[in-house]
């Protein structure tokens, strides 16, 4: 059984990972290279090598009651949609209120990570740190890397030929603070994924021309969803994730498509999906349609050539003179600190059992946490993750042999379609609510929703009809949240408290009892059925 675990970033997976250490009586060791904790979240004026950097605008894109850890909301003065100021606040909140800091160590950069000589029988790992030009070495019984996905820019710039012969100025989005720069400037980004969006909206407000250049488009949606709600509220419900996964991924894509296109025609705007068959992540903006319709943001096709002073798009060809360009290109991810015998790095996929466990390590003492890019939130993403892989660096719950492990890697790596449901873009991608709820299977924290509609119907129809928040997975089995409950059946009246600043008297729905009544025959039926 493992007892000293290693954890590698001080982020939010890096946070969860030392709380569920602690709650299974292990003993954390948190490594973090910069001053501080909360990693993305932590806007610094300059950019941290090894750490994921924001722009000081950045909002969440998950409002607070589907982003917040299980056991832990958000306050209730927060915005639905939290600024990167105030939420690096909540975290600090999180680690104070755990009692966390005690286990962080940090500005201290962690330079390696090896197997023991006696892995095989033990397990353990030789753990290389530097804090203030010391190195020091320590003996581990597991390790968990939580340094996330956006710390290594993906610049392609073989791909865009004469880039070197350009005399004005390009950088990664990674390199973005403020908008200032783009004063009076002809400016291109290159990418139409959120920071490319972000991004080029800023830019629309003080440069002289602007350009959003995409190749493959996006389905952009806004953080406000029908009747105002936020969006992941509205989209990410058992209900609809199990009737989605019930049709054809012909229909659910046809759907998707409506439904993206009820805010804006994507075609009349440049942006509709060259392939709709996979899904792409979401962009999520607010005012691209509105920069686009004003001619202040002008979508255009892939970069056919750069020259010293302009741009030439391609088909049909089109030269446009630019200043700046900037790339939007995403990122690679990578452990300099690990060989490549343990997690391996090809195509921007890494062979992890559930996304977290190398499935051929003869011990399974290494987890990674936070590499995966399902719909959902990362915070209760990472923190489930946590939740399973503690128990197994515990030893509670045990992996299948790795012969069936490497099965189910290489099966995801290639990516087949199933026939129903969504079908996602890359092999990291994954479906938020199976996936949440197959990890909660293991630890047996799943809500029983048959159980729950013989004894709590109120909770099992907020369960299922409503926002799959959070709070769900703390209802039950290991790490039970006794306000669980609570938090669920108050979700909507902490979303609309941090609206409704003004008082306003409205005429009470005079079916509510008919339709609640209604409403739990209905998962009646729909549980019998399954």
């Amino acid at each position: 059984m493992a007892k000293r675990v290693a954890i590698v970033g001080a982020g939010v997976s890096g946070l969860a990972s030392i709380k569920c250490c602690l709650e299974e009586g292990l003993e954390p060791t948190c490594f973090e290279r910069s001053d501080d904790l909360g990693g993305l979240w932590r806007f610094t004026e300059h950019v941290e090598e090894g750490r994921a950097s924001l722009y000081k605008s950045v909002v969440s894109n998950s409002c607070k009651e589907m982003s917040c850890y299980s056991d832990f909301p958000f306050p209730e003065d927060y915005p639905n949609y939290v600024p990167n100021a105030q939420f690096l606040e909540y975290l600090k909140m999180y680690a104070n209120h755990f009692n966390l800091l005690k286990c962080i160590q940090f500005k201290t950069k962690v330079c390696s990570v090896t197997k023991r000589p006696d892995f095989t029988v033990t397990g353990q790992w030789d753990v290389v740190t530097l804090r203030e030009g010391r190195q020091e070495s320590t003996v581990f019984d597991a390790v968990m890397v939580c340094t996330g996905l956006l710390t290594h820019p993906n610049l392609p710039l073989d791909s865009f030929p004469g880039i070197n012969t350009f005399k004005g100025q390009y950088f990664h989005s990674r390199q973005y603070k403020h908008p200032d720069i783009f004063k009076d400037k002809r400016v291109l980004v290159i990418g139409a994924g959120n920071s490319g969006a972000d991004i080029a909206v800023e830019a629309s407000h003080v440069a002289k021309k602007v350009f959003l250049s995409t190749t493959g488009g996006a389905w952009v949606i806004s953080r406000v969803c029908d009747s105002g709600l936020p969006w992941d509220m509205v989209f990410t419900t058992r209900f609809q994730s199990m009737f989605r996964n019930s049709l054809p991924t012909a229909v659910v894509t046809w759907w998707m498509a409506r439904k993206m296109n009820s805010w804006f025609n994507h075609a009349n705007y440049g942006l509709v999906l060259k392939d709709r068959t996979q899904l792409k992540e979401y962009v999520i903006n607010d005012e691209l349609p509105g920069r686009i319709i004003t001619g202040r943001v002008l979508i255009k096709p892939s970069v056919k050539e750069v020259k010293e002073d302009s741009v030439i798009f391609s088909g049909p060809p089109e030269e446009q003179p630019i200043d700046i360009i900037v790339f939007a290109t995403g990122y690679t991810f990578a452990f300099p600190f690990l060989d490549e015998t343990v997690v391996k790095v090809e195509n921007d996929q890494a062979s992890l059992y559930k996304y977290i466990f190398p499935a051929h390590l003869e011990k399974p003492t290494l987890a990674v946490i936070g590499l995966i890019g399902s719909l959902g939130s990362m915070i209760p993403t990472g923190e489930t993750q946590a939740r399973w892989a503690v128990r197994v660096l515990k030893g509670v719950n045990n992996l299948p042999p790795r012969s069936v492990m490497r099965e189910e890697v290489n099966a995801r790596k290639e990516n087949k379609p199933t026939g129903f449901g969504l079908r996602y873009s890359k092999a990291l991608q994954s479906d938020y609510i199976p996936y949440i709820d197959e990890l909660l299977t293991y630890i047996d924290a799943k809500p029983n929703l048959f159980s729950l509609l013989l004894t709590d119907p109120r909770l099992a129809l907020a369960v299922f009809f409503g926002p799959c928040t959070p709070y769900q997975f703390r209802l039950t089995g290991p790490g039970k949240w006794k306000g669980a409950r609570n938090a669920i059946l108050t979700q909507w009246d902490r979303t609309i408290k941090a609206t409704k600043t003004r008082t306003v008297h409205e005429s009470p729905f005079p079916f509510a009892s008919l339709l609640t009544v209604f409403l739990v025959l209905l998962v009646a039926i729909f549980l019998f059925c399954l």
